[in-house]
């Protein structure tokens, strides 16, 4: 009789409640891949899209792609790792559950002395902010940077990752908690969305930011782009507030010959060399006491639910956990 797990499923689209508990077989690994046995796992605002309908998914679905364990089993022709080491991972699929299965060579190696809730928290927040920051707009000494959504598992920590090369960083929050929520991060300054461009603009003496990174969207978008300084760089790498929608290229003339890229982490982690590169700068970072790990809450996995209402309520700080 194959051994049983607990699993977090959806069987339509829908609110928070459609997510249940349940139980599956545990899978076995095949060619190149690992099963790990799940520590914790990460949840992301993706999934609440995933659950809903937004993005179209196969039923039952059992959501997540981030998550920490230790090695219980390898398939064939793996090398990377072996039974009993601890990796983490944002790109396996099936992470609510008390095991998953991942390609060995999309593992983390997790440090022996790593809290394993914080190695759940960091590959997908911490292997975007590193490669916006350090990848699509290289920030060094004396630029300055926008940040969206500053208070947020990503924006948080780009902003530590950037005030250690000398950036002057302006973050964009909602609320009075929030802004300090920044602040303590290290932002110099931080704005609140309402005519925010001008905001930077008085900051800049009127020249504008060399850097947007806008998450946002729809909402800020032309903010972001009269933010931006003539030939400066507006990322767009999210659409909290909706898609941004079509838009005439001319304007990057008329507002200064501005540049605009829409990446995402599939383009920054192309090899299991790029990947391990920015895993191993943010664990170093992480172990130096130079960059925090925000863990805002942590459930049962058969809590899924709750958590996923929690992060849509937007009223969360730091990153959501769901532990077996």
């Amino acid at each position: 009789m194959n051994e049983t797990m607990q699993v977090i499923s959806a069987e339509r689209a829908g609110g928070p409640d459609v997510l249940r508990v349940g139980t599956q077989d545990v899978p076995e690994p095949g060619p190149r891949q690992v099963l790990v046995r799940t520590e914790a796992t990460g949840v992301n605002f993706i999934e609440t899209y995933q659950r809903a309908g937004v993005y179209p998914v196969s039923y039952p679905f059992v959501p997540g792609t981030e998550g920490c364990g230790e090695v219980v089993a390898v398939g064939a022709d793996v090398t990377e790792v072996a039974v009993g080491q601890r990796i983490a991972t944002a790109e396996a699929s099936r992470t609510y559950a008390e095991h998953f299965l991942v390609d060995a060579d999309r593992t983390l190696p997790v440090p022996a002395d790593m809290d394993p809730r914080v190695a759940a928290a960091l590959p997908l927040q911490g292997l975007t902010a590193h490669y916006l920051v350090r990848s699509t707009f290289p920030v060094g000494p004396g630029h300055t940077a926008v940040i969206t959504a500053a208070s947020g598992g990503v924006g948080g920590l780009a902003i530590q990752l950037m005030k250690p090369v000398g950036a002057t960083v302006i973050a964009l929050t909602s609320t009075p908690e929030k802004a300090e929520t920044a602040r303590g991060l290290g932002a110099d300054h931080v704005l609140p969305y309402e005519d925010f461009a001008s905001g930077v603009r008085e900051l800049t003496d009127g020249a504008g930011a060399d850097v947007v990174y806008d998450s946002v969207g729809r909402a800020t978008f032309d903010a972001s782009l009269k933010a931006t300084r003539v030939r400066g760089t507006t990322v767009l790498f999210g659409g909290a507030s909706g898609q941004v929608p079509p838009f005439d290229l001319q304007r990057l003339n008329s507002e200064g010959g501005l540049y605009v890229t829409r990446p995402s982490l599939a383009h920054y982690t192309r090899d299991a060399e790029e990947r391990q590169w920015r895993w191993r700068d943010l664990v170093d970072a992480v172990g130096d006491g130079a960059l925090t790990v925000r863990v805002g809450g942590t459930y049962p996995l058969a809590d899924a639910a709750a958590a996923h209402r929690d992060l849509e309520s937007r009223a969360t700080q730091g990153k959501l956990l769901l532990i077996p």
